[in-house]
């Protein structure tokens, strides 16, 4: 079920009674888009965009992305990425590491793996089922469950850009670790996903 402007400016506010650190950075970005739209890819789509976009900036994930599709037709499925040879998808320029993820991926789906179903599941067995997949780290499946499924309460303490936002939302000097961000972050379950967010938009305003 999608999130509401309504629903997302209550989610906001309550952020700000329970840490009002944020009300500034609330009060100067727009509402949080979080689970508000459908996604335009697929499950499947999108975990192989996010691993083809790693470690890659944005112009140079979006040429190998457009050069995957080109290969496969058009649509990225399941069905399309087994019938590719290694060589075929090292030739678009992706890594050994990412054409084994992607395959390794691809064979999960065709084997049963239940992906466009996975909004229905925990947020544990995600995880769980995801991260078996050689090439893909809990941080991958954090961006996953928060852009693509719009969960609300995934908090993503390995990203760096969350720890800096969190930092500079709190004028703290002292660099935070992911265990220590972790605690932090406990007053404010069950929306900590909006408040990630809102780290990035106090870094990118930076």
């Amino acid at each position: 079920m999608l999130i509401s402007a309504r629903k997302m400016k209550s989610i906001s506010a309550t952020i700000c009674e329970i840490d009002p650190k944020f009300e500034a950075v609330v009060s100067i970005n727009p509402l949080c888009t979080i689970g508000r739209a459908d996604s335009e890819e697929s499950n499947f789509q999108s975990l192989v965009s996010s691993v083809v976009s790693q470690q890659l900036s944005g112009k140079a994930a979006s040429t190998i992305h457009g050069r995957l599709q080109e290969l496969v037709g058009g649509e990225i499925t399941p069905q399309k990425i087994e019938l590719q040879s290694v060589e075929n998808l090292r030739a678009v320029g992706l890594s050994g590491a990412k054409t084994k993820t992607i395959l390794g991926l691809t064979d999960s789906v065709i084997s049963g793996l239940p992906i466009e179903e996975l909004h229905n599941f925990e947020d544990a067995e995600i995880l769980r089922l995801l991260t078996e997949i050689w090439g893909i780290g809990e941080w991958t499946v954090h961006m996953f469950m928060i852009f693509q499924i719009g969960h609300l309460d995934i908090w993503p303490t390995g990203d760096l850009g969350v720890r800096k936002g969190w930092e500079l939302i709190h004028n703290s000097r002292k660099e935070l670790t992911p265990k220590e961000l972790g605690v932090k972050g406990e007053k404010l379950r069950p929306y900590r996903s909006v408040v990630a967010w809102y780290c990035w938009r106090a870094l990118d305003n930076r």
